[in-house]
């Protein structure tokens, strides 16, 4: 009589760790690096460092520009778990879009035209962060089968 696989036997054929050099060398470096990324997403999840600065965008006013650092700070900690890889073109464009931004007083004319890009990097960047803590606490190893926050994780490093 055939034996019918089970999910267990189905997993252990599908759940395969990702070998590539690359990608096990990211995969360290972010578990080495999770208490520094933990700490810093936690201060993008406060107060002053979410709430706030959203308020200021619907509030009109300047202090929005003060996301640029925060953005620029999540950059750096991510191209520190690979620094020898460029990050993908897409958020990196997004990224210079939204950073590099020096308030004006006819800024406040066009508010939404030069504000929202520093809104929409740092969501960006915030997400990645947020992938990184959550996969480098729920994963043993890198999979092969991925989940796709883990996905949209290496792409962030071309890796996918």
């Amino acid at each position: 009589m055939e034996k019918k696989m089970t999910e267990d036997d189905v997993n252990r054929i599908f759940e395969r760790p990702d070998s590539r050099i690359e990608v096990n060398e990211l995969f360290d470096n972010l578990k080495n690096n999770l208490p520094n990324l933990e700490k810093l997403l936690e201060e993008c999840n406060s107060h002053w460092g979410y709430e706030d600065p959203i308020y200021r965008f619907y509030h009109h006013s300047f202090k929005v520009y003060h996301l640029q650092k925060t953005t620029k700070q999540i950059v750096e900690a991510l191209q520190s778990l690979f620094p020898k890889r460029s990050l993908n073109e897409w958020f990196v464009t997004i990224i210079d879009d939204g950073t590099g931004k020096k308030f004006k007083i006819e800024d406040n004319d066009r508010w939404l035209e030069v504000t929202r890009p520093i809104l929409e990097a740092f969501f960006h960047a915030r997400y990645f962060l947020e992938m990184a803590v959550k996969y480098g606490h729920e994963l043993e190893y890198p999979p092969t089968m991925v989940p796709s926050g883990w996905a949209s994780f290496l792409y962030l490093y071309n890796l996918r």
